[in-house]
Parts: structure tokens; sequence; C-alpha cells
């Protein structure tokens, strides 16, 4: 039996799946953000499934912060999870996660950003960059495109419409 806290945890991993598609409708958003991931000497399918799970851990820190559940997650406002995702330390945002993941890409991330949290150094420079690339991706869909979304649940109405899997 799938628990509510599981549930939850799939809601916030599937909106950091459907983030960087909404954004990259906009064709230039997705050259500025590879070559700025270039730049910083970050392979670009790797920093990309970073910013996906970066999403996912601060939309579950916020609705966990909120004392939220898996139906409650779509009125998260974006705004408060783009905050989380500069304002939040990264190892509070591994506070409270599943004991186990359906999807085992999103296990793996999980540990990728664990490392990155406690290696430190160099690594922790990127999750930094990663944690502003989020925030930029989440501030374009709240505020910046001509349908805004404003809501978790926005997001996921835009994702049905471009036909992004559910």
């Amino acid at each position: 039996m799938t628990s509510d806290h599981d549930m939850l945890w799939r809601r916030c991993a599937l909106m950091g799946r459907v983030l960087l598609p909404l954004v990259d409708q906009e064709p230039r958003r997705q050259a500025r953000r590879h070559e700025t991931l270039r730049a910083r000497g970050i392979d670009t399918a790797t920093g990309e499934r970073m910013i996906e799970m970066f999403a996912a851990l601060a939309a579950h820190a916020v609705a966990l912060d909120a004392c939220l559940s898996a139906t409650e997650f779509d009125a998260l406002p974006l705004k408060d999870v783009a905050d989380a995702a500069t304002g939040k330390r990264d190892y509070e945002l591994l506070a409270g996660l599943p004991d186990s993941f359906a999807d085992d890409r999103d296990g793996q991330a999980v540990n990728v950003f664990r490392l990155y949290t406690y290696k430190g150094g160099q690594y922790s420079h990127r999750l930094l960059l990663l944690s502003r690339e989020l925030r930029y991706a989440l501030n374009i869909l709240a505020e910046r495109t001509p349908t805004p979304s404003r809501t978790c649940g926005d997001v996921f109405h835009r994702a049905a419409e471009a036909g992004l899997p559910q």
C-alpha cells in the first residue's frame, strides 16, 4: 500500500520532471541553460537531471514544512518552491525523504545530491549553481510566460496541455 508520504514524493518528482520541458517551450531557454552548465563544467544531461531532482527536493521540503498531503500539493505556490531552492541548506532538502523510491532513477539522483552535499568544495558550488538555475526556471513559469503558473497544480495543468507524461 502506498502511503500519502510516498504519493507526495511522487507528485514532487513528477513536477521536477515536467519543469524543464515546460520552460524549454521557449527554445532560447534551453540553449541558455546548456551554455551556463557547460561553462561551469557540468555535463548538460547530468545537470538537467540534478535540476529536476533539486526541484523535487525543494517542493518536497516545502510541502513537508507546510504539512501538505499529496492531494493538497497542487496548491503549493511556485514562489515557495523557488525560495526553498535557494534559501534552504542542501541537507535540509534531504530531510523527510521516503525510505525507498518507486523510480530507481530518483533514488540514484538523490544519492548523487547527497554526495554533492557531503563532499563540499566544488560540489557545493555546483549545487549552488543548480539551485540558481532551478530558481530561474521556476520564476519563468511563475511570472514570465504568456500563461503564468502560480502553483504546482498550474505546472501539472500546463504539462498536460503540452502532452508531457503524467
